[in-house]
């Protein structure tokens, strides 16, 4: 057997291109979409707000650094607080070392995973620049990470992780196309022509330093997957939805964090959250004056500034008041949650945001949100 990927815009039954199969048809699997997370640490929160949309991860380790590095540490960690089970280890860059040495880290990368919710993954050793092993990497991803499972029955629900401005500049009022909102439908089906809602939506403090929201109300108009026009969109992979929506609220990103849906059936706003935490028992990511020594995890203290990762919404929340392994966090914007779900929280350490644990939303102060006008 033969695995090979493609676009998304391939046929379903193309001509097999490998040497000595010319004849034969190859045979449409499965449509897999990526999310690349950046490595570094000062983008862990980028990494978090993409790990939030995920059905499996592959874990990506170079052949020639030792293992683990710190982002490594912490990106195996952030998998473990998103509940994916679903892990591929690729050992890269194998052309750039000798046979020995990547033995010797095979063996380092199954220590370090040892206990984890990664251990027992496959280790493929490839190289991406010469494409060594991608067609193991591809049967692995077909046979190893399972079709998820898909509610299409439920209100659409959809989590917003980009949002844009496709006009360009000079384009006169009648060319001047809705705003576009990228993103994972994690529930439901959205359809052209669909009455939506966003939620926070407007987000503005009054004279009093009260916050209120208002949320968005629109029509879809288009959706896409890449290069694919679509009447109906289901969950998994992403999605680009226009709307009938001003487009100045959904330039650079704007919309980013907040839920779009069924007019009516999307989740409260909270702006005060009640959460049970667990914390890590080591600090990942940090080297102390060149060593690769781990700090401990200090505990929370009241009046102290988080960063929380709810769904791909990041925000600063204040610790006021704590309880055993429960927390009282003040937001600094408001969030379109509900309880159960699960946050990811992250402390100011030497300047940067450093993953301490994650928790699970128990209750929460919300937002009166006003009745659609429609």
């Amino acid at each position: 057997m033969s695995f090979k990927a493609y676009g998304s815009g391939k046929e379903d039954s193309p001509l097999c291109d490998v040497p000595g199969f010319e004849n034969c048809r190859m045979k449409l699997l499965r449509h897999v979409s990526f999310v690349d997370c950046p490595g570094h640490d000062i983008l862990m929160a980028t990494m978090l707000n993409g790990a939030a949309i995920m059905d499996g991860a592959l874990l990506l380790i170079a052949a020639n650094e030792s293992c683990p590095q710190p982002q490594t540490s912490e990106h195996l960690a952030a998998v473990e607080i998103m509940r994916l089970q679903h892990i591929i280890i690729l050992q890269n860059k194998v052309d750039l070392i000798q046979e020995n040495v990547a033995i010797n880290q095979h063996e380092a990368i199954q220590k370090f995973i040892q206990g984890t919710v990664a251990d027992g993954a496959p280790v493929v050793p490839i190289s991406a620049q010469l494409i060594y092993n991608i067609d193991v990497v591809c049967e692995y991803i077909v046979k190893k990470i399972p079709i998820p499972e898909r509610n299409f029955i439920s209100p659409p629900n959809m989590i917003v992780i980009r949002s844009f401005d496709v006009n360009k500049p000079g384009f006169e009022v009648d060319e001047i196309k809705g705003g576009v909102d990228g993103g994972s439908i994690l529930r439901g089906v959205l359809k052209v022509n669909q009455f939506i809602e966003v939620r926070p939506g407007i987000v503005v403090k009054d004279e009093n330093g009260n916050i209120k929201c208002t949320p968005i109300y629109s029509r879809i108009v288009s959706l896409y997957a890449e290069q694919n026009e679509l009447q109906f969109a289901v969950p998994g992979g992403l999605i680009g939805v226009g709307t009938t929506m001003d487009p100045t609220l959904t330039r650079a990103d704007r919309l980013v964090g907040q839920v779009l849906g069924e007019v009516g059936s999307l989740p409260d706003v909270f702006v005060e959250l009640e959460v049970n935490f667990f914390l890590l028992r080591r600090l990942l990511g940090v080297r102390t004056k060149g060593s690769e020594r781990q700090g401990k995890v200090s505990k929370l203290a009241k009046g102290e500034i988080l960063m929380l990762n709810i769904g791909s919404m990041s925000t600063g929340a204040r610790v006021i008041a704590i309880k055993n392994d429960l927390a009282k966090l003040q937001l600094t914007s408001p969030v379109c949650t509900s309880k159960g779900e699960k946050i990811a929280l992250s402390r100011r350490v030497e300047k940067h945001w450093r993953l301490i644990g994650w928790g699970q939303i128990q209750a929460g102060t919300t937002l009166e949100v006003p009745p659609c006008p429609l």
